[in-house]
């Protein structure tokens, strides 16, 4: 009882300080358990996954007392306390368990998995920390609708791409061969899925024949998703004509042509036929399917001759100027090849032209247009107007020279003619009447005259 006497005279002595022990021991407990440092003494990070496959959720403790750690579902329900699992879910399974982590694998996660799972730590009081799990949904049944399977040149066809049950929802690309076009999308959504449908419009041409058009999905869930769609498109034959003999040559009377037509086109023309442009065809002239012979030319077979190619898009033809050259013509025009002169304001050149001197003419339909460069058409012009330019050019040639002199022989006459009117200007006196003053009639003045009729031929003067 002293004892207790003396603990408490102290005690009433100093205003009750031994009662704030049990106080600061307290404190000093609790912070014990506050986190330190970065005041989070729980770490998780969210998840996100891809539907069908393995999320892992992981609760670390940075500093760890030994304190009960543990997991629960987004309804509050505890997945895991320490090793034991209340929850009856086989699909989550114990991947670590220790005094500082506790790691937890969840397979096959669908879209009822998604939401915020709390890691607990059983201190005084508790911390408590959440991680999202995101569940990605890759599209499905990604197919290309294409308005019309086959396509005539000119047409504008609509392709259709839908990316079906996304989640988030997808970004749909289109690609003609490599070549990236623009289309139109449209989202709609379904419960938590989204579907998305792009629309692409397409003027096709000749050149798209065989093309693939790809469409291309863009999604965090999946890459490399696409399908793809290859065009048919029907156009117009093209036409060529080519001359076999003679080879680059000059077309001299007595010699044979041979011109053969090429046509191409989908579908593959079933009718050619060749004709002679505003005259009739020379009875000579056999025509042998897509080739023509003249054996024996001459100057009436001068002119155009077409071969026309038809299928059942359109029709299209090639034009040939023939231009017969004399027997002794030797010189090779400057230049040589074809003329092919359109009757459209489009016209159609295909493959390279440089060997054959080929160039190709559209029908009166419209077709695509083809730039021809200057390199090719500077290569290969008609001989017949090479030749014709060349002789209207040695035509000028002699007209100007004839006219230069001409003109110089008239300046040479001009100049003769004021020379001798200006020496001849004035009053002249001869001495064939000297002497003749004092004579009664003329015949005595003639007479009397000095050197008379005798000495005529002496008086004369010349001038010059």
């Amino acid at each position: 009882m002293a004892a207790r006497a003396q603990h408490s005279g102290p005690a009433a002595s100093g205003g009750g300080a031994p009662a704030l022990v049990p106080l600061l021991l307290l404190l000093l407990s609790a912070a014990a358990i506050i986190p330190r440092g970065d005041g989070q003494n729980l770490v998780t990070e969210d998840v996100t996954v891809v539907e069908g496959d393995v999320a892992t959720i992981s609760c670390r403790v940075k500093n760890s007392d030994d304190s009960v750690i543990q997991l629960l579902n987004p309804n509050r329900q505890t997945i895991y306390f320490r090793d034991f699992r209340p929850l009856k879910d086989s699909r989550f399974q114990l991947v670590n368990f220790s005094n500082s982590e506790l790691r937890v694998s969840l397979t096959n996660v669908s879209i009822s998995d998604e939401g915020r799972y709390f890691c607990q730590l059983y201190t005084d009081p508790p911390q408590e920390i959440y991680t999202t799990i995101t569940v990605l949904v890759p599209p499905r049944n990604l197919v290309i609708d294409i308005q019309k399977e086959i396509a005539v040149e000119g047409e504008e066809i609509e392709l259709n791409c839908t990316a079906m049950a996304s989640r988030p929802a997808t970004t749909i690309r289109w690609f003609k061969g490599n070549k990236e076009l623009t289309g139109k999308s449209e989202v709609e959504q379904w419960s938590d899925m989204y579907t998305v449908t792009s629309q692409l419009l397409l003027k096709v041409g000749r050149e798209d024949d065989g093309v693939p058009v790809i469409c291309l999905v863009d999604h965090p869930a999946v890459k490399d998703l696409q399908t793809q769609r290859y065009l048919e498109v029907m156009y117009k034959p093209q036409v060529r004509v080519s001359q076999n003999y003679p080879v680059q040559g000059l077309t001299r009377e007595g010699e044979p042509l041979e011109l053969t037509c090429a046509a191409f086109g989908k579908p593959q023309p079933t009718d050619m036929r060749w004709l002679r442009v505003d005259d009739e065809m020379p009875q000579h002239v056999v025509v042998s399917g897509s080739n023509l012979l003249i054996s024996n030319l001459n100057k009436t077979d001068n002119g155009t001759y077409r071969c026309e190619a038809s299928n059942a898009v359109g029709k299209s033809h090639a034009d040939y100027m023939l231009f017969v050259y004399d027997t002794t013509a030797t010189t090779e025009p400057a230049v040589h090849g074809f003329t092919q002169l359109p009757n459209s304001a489009e016209e159609l050149d295909y493959g390279d032209l440089s060997g054959t001197g080929v160039l190709l003419n559209a029908s009166t339909e419209a077709l695509p247009t083809v730039q021809i460069s200057n390199a090719s058409i500077a290569l290969h012009p008609d001989s017949r107007a090479g030749e014709e330019g060349a002789i209207r050019s040695v035509d000028h040639a002699v007209v100007g020279g004839v006219v230069a002199v001409v003109v110089f022989a008239m300046l040479c006459l001009l100049i003769i003619l004021g020379r001798y009117f200006a020496r001849h200007k004035g009053t002249y006196f001869t001495h064939e009447a000297k002497g003749a003053d004092d004579a009664a009639d003329a015949d005595t003045a003639i007479i009397n005259a000095e050197g008379g009729q005798n000495n005529s031929e002496e008086k004369k003067e010349y001038f010059i």
